[in-house]
């Protein structure tokens, strides 16, 4: 173990080392004379600004890429270039490329202004012929990565949740939990804000929500004070599908799989001067099937108690999702937004449980008993929004306000049965027990936020704005048996709890740009104010407290389309409803888990110095990061006073710090082959000692995945991935590793209006939840499947949305434009 540490150690030190030695390096040869050219890239019907659009330089002698940047939100770059001859490419998906065919730079200044540069969307009328450029799959900056989902053949027919698990950085567990860079404490939006499509139950919102619906997922490790400081790893960010181009176009969607897995997803929009209607529909019908197996030891004197449980369920049912609103253009500068959000669910869960105990030795059974539980859940979101936008002449400055309600409910009804045996699966004689739950969700959410941007001089900003939600939830939660044919309310685990969230923030930000060096400070106050009770008992528990989040970002250009970043920020992670709730799940009555209404919040502070590397056919990205965060939380288990049942609950530990090293990289070693993926190694160091000397941890760990999609004929596409997730040692135990791999096909057809999709998500049906907990007087080993092994076949066919492929571009790009002298 020590050979191993020492090592790893070594390995992460020559390879910060190695590194830094580049940083410097790049620094040093910077050094030459150097024009800085700025200019803004804007769409030519509404002039709005387009972000991470790209621009490249190319030299006019040999036509090399020289150099290149992309753009900020507000549509703005800044390139520096040495004296010479070029020509520039201007880029952004779903746009004509344009170019500039001769651009001199004398050096005779130390600036140039490029101006204000236009890009046509690629499609304008109902009957032309339109053509499209495909996104890249993966597009990276400093402060965020972008993962384009159309371009993965993987998800095609999937859901929200398995598009996050190909994302680089993001991982999602056996129960639907979505964590970034090994941490679950991360914050996830729609379109920037968070949403009723995911509900009251995140993970199960998530799998209820159509990839087809999804057009990008952006991934935000160090956010700034802009974002609420909820999500202490980062945030991700699930953007839906909504077109900007003229005239009717739109997708539709068709899937069928096994196991059952079908659907149909529609996206449409409709574009005048004055304005957009956009619309998407989402119908599925699942189902899935998984199950496991759990090893128990319980240690009582010098006797030991054993138990192995057999578990297979299968969760579905029918949901839909509808979203639809409409853009208003009163003019150039004054956007009026308002949306709708629908999303309904009908699941029946089975789970069938089957109980084996033993005295001292597997070869000394005692009883079996089998458990049932037929579960039919309901799920309604609604959410209204309602977003103003007023930009000013001046480009950056801008104000906008937001505000948006949702009304979240969520019922979960169980028939549960269970009958008792002996060892020779004979009727052991005692009554067959029968009992059952209801448990009733209801969440609104009102919240309003109110942001302003002021340019200061040529390249400095201001950004201040206001948010505050208002949140209420009501949980009942009843649990009956049957005796003597009446139906009794089982004792401590029946109660109604009210839960009242209030959170009300202001941030300041400011930012500039000195030469190569770009910086951002910012502070955020956030005051939070939370009731729970309990109605049956009267217990009221209250968490007042104020917060404030700074931030920073300094960001270093170098030559070669190069770039470093250094970022702080201060995060939190609130308590989630159910962490606090006591109700406790009751499907199976031998394992159960509850809330702890005295959870208090987790803080962190997160340090990340970063580097991003263009070339003309890759790109990459490396990130050192350190969380240290206060009060960190984890579920521990335990063992019942009746020394037969365990309980899990969330509990406060001390502290956590989290050291990592992080690689994304995209390359495309040919026209008809793209490969692209991640590196995540990294080591957390828990204290748990406010619960005992047993709840420490100090964990080496890591993760890859790597995706390589390859073209073979002209209209067709083959993807394979591999995800690999290393063992990791927790405060009670260890999870041990896990892998798969998905493959996809793809081919076009109907003239490149339709594409056809056939996909296997965990081809060696290998995706398997494997880990131990141990404790002072048990060792319990656990082994599950969320789902099994999935095939899917998808038909997707674009209105107005023709699939354009590689360098078979028609048209598509603008040689047009003058010749510039600087």
């Amino acid at each position: 173990m020590t050979f191993q540490f020492f090592m790893m150690r070594n390995s992460l030190t020559t390879t910060v080392f190695t590194l830094l030695l580049f940083l410097f390096s790049a620094v040093a040869l910077s050094a030459q004379k150097q024009v800085r050219l700025s200019g803004k890239v804007v769409d030519a019907a509404t002039d709005t600004p387009l972000d991470y659009a790209s621009v490249s330089f190319f030299s006019l002698k040999d036509s090399a890429l020289v150099t290149g940047n992309i753009t900020d939100e507000a549509g703005i770059f800044s390139v520096e270039v040495a004296p010479g001859a070029y020509f520039v490419k201007i880029e952004f998906l779903s746009y004509q490329t344009k170019t500039i065919p001769s651009l001199t730079v004398s050096g005779a200044r130390s600036t140039g202004d490029m101006g204000i540069i236009t890009l046509d969307p690629q499609a304008t009328l109902l009957n032309e012929v339109v053509v499209q450029a495909e996104k890249s799959q993966l597009q990276m900056s400093l402060d965020k990565k972008v993962f384009n989902v159309g371009k993965d053949l993987g998800n095609a027919g999937g859901n929200a949740a398995d598009v996050l698990d190909n994302v680089p950085s993001v991982q999602v567990d056996v129960e639907g939990n979505v964590s970034l860079r090994g941490s679950d404490n991360v914050r996830i939006l729609i379109d920037g804000k968070p949403s009723g499509l995911i509900g009251l139950n995140g993970a199960n919102g998530l799998r209820q929500l159509p990839a087809n619906l999804i057009d990008q997922v952006e991934v935000i490790t160090n956010p700034s004070a802009r974002y609420e400081a909820e999500g202490m790893s980062g945030i991700i960010n699930i953007i839906l599908k909504k077109d900007v181009r003229t005239g009717v176009n739109g997708s539709f969607d068709l899937t069928t799989g096994y196991p059952d897995n079908h659907g149909a997803a529609v996206n449409l929009n409709y574009r005048t001067k004055k304005l957009n209607l956009f619309t998407n529909y989402g119908l599925s019908y699942r189902d899935s099937p998984g199950g496991g197996t759990l090893y128990q030891e319980v240690y009582s004197g010098d006797t030991t108690f054993i138990t192995t449980q057999n578990n297979n369920r299968s969760r579905g049912g029918w949901s839909n999702s509808v979203r639809a609103g409409a853009d208003y253009f009163f003019n150039d500068n004054n956007i009026l937004t308002g949306a709708f959000t629908y999303r309904g669910g009908k699941q029946t869960n089975i789970t069938n449980l089957e109980f084996r105990d033993f005295l001292s030795t597997l070869g000394n059974p005692t009883a079996i008993s089998l458990r049932k539980d037929d579960e039919a859940e309901d799920e309604l979101n609604l959410e209204y929004a309602l977003t103003y936008k007023r930009t000013f002449e001046k480009q950056g400055h801008e104000l906008s306000f937001d505000l948006r309600y949702q009304d979240n409910a969520e019922t979960e009804d169980s028939d549960l049965s269970e009958r008792f045996f002996n060892p020779e699966m004979v009727a052991s004689g005692i009554p067959d027990l029968f009992q059952r739950s209801y448990n009733k969700e209801r969440e609104q959410l009102l919240a309003a936020q109110l942001d302003y941007v002021q340019p200061i001089g040529k390249d400095g900003k201001l950004e201040l704005g206001l948010r505050s939600t208002f949140r209420d939830i009501g949980n009942d939660f009843l649990v009956e048996e049957l005796v003597d044919d009446m139906w009794n309310i089982f004792p401590g685990l029946s109660n109604n709890f009210r839960y009242n969230e209030d959170i009300h923030a202001a941030y300041l930000i400011y930012g500039n740009k000195k030469g190569k060096f770009s910086y951002q400070a910012g502070l955020r106050g956030e005051l939070t104010d939370i009731l729970t009770e309990l109605l049956q008992t009267n217990e009221v528990n209250t968490q007042d407290y104020l917060n404030f989040f700074p931030s920073m970002h300094i960001s270093y250009e170098l030559p070669a389309s190069n770039a470093v970043q250094i970022s702080y920020s201060k995060r939190l992670r609130r308590p989630r409803f159910r962490e606090l709730n006591p109700f406790s799940t009751f499907s199976d009555n031998r394992n159960i888990f509850t809330g702890n209404p005295d959870l208090r919040p987790e803080f962190t502070d997160v340090v990340e110095l970063g580097h991003i590397k263009y070339w003309d056919k890759a790109s990459l990205s490396s990130s050192i990061y350190y969380r240290r965060t206060e009060g960190k939380v984890d579920r521990i288990r335990t063992l019942n006073e009746d020394g037969f049942t365990f309980l899990t609950r969330p509990e406060n530990l001390l502290s956590e710090d989290a050291y990592g090293l992080e690689f994304v990289a995209s390359y495309n070693p040919a026209k008809w082959w793209t490969v692209n993926g991640s590196f995540n190694f990294f080591r957390a160091i828990t204290d748990g000692g406010n619960l005992g000397e047993t709840f420490k941890a100090d964990t080496y760990s890591w993760f890859t995945r790597g995706t390589s999609r390859f073209t073979i004929l002209k209209n067709t596409d083959l993807q394979v991935r591999f995800d690999y997730r290393a063992p990791q040692e927790t405060p009670q135990g260890r999870s041990r590793s896990m892998y798969s791999i998905d493959l996809g096909a793809g081919r076009d057809i109907l003239k490149q209006k339709g594409t056809i999709t056939l996909s296997v998500r965990d081809l060696l049906n290998s995706r398997r939840w494997r880990s131990t907990a141990f404790g002072e007087d048990f060792i319990s080993d656990t082994d599950f499947q969320w789902r099994a092994r999935q095939t899917t076949l998808t038909l997707n066919y674009r209105l107005n949305q023709t699939k354009q492929r590689g360098e078979e571009r028609k048209g598509g790009e603008d040689g047009g434009g003058e010749s510039m002298m600087y």
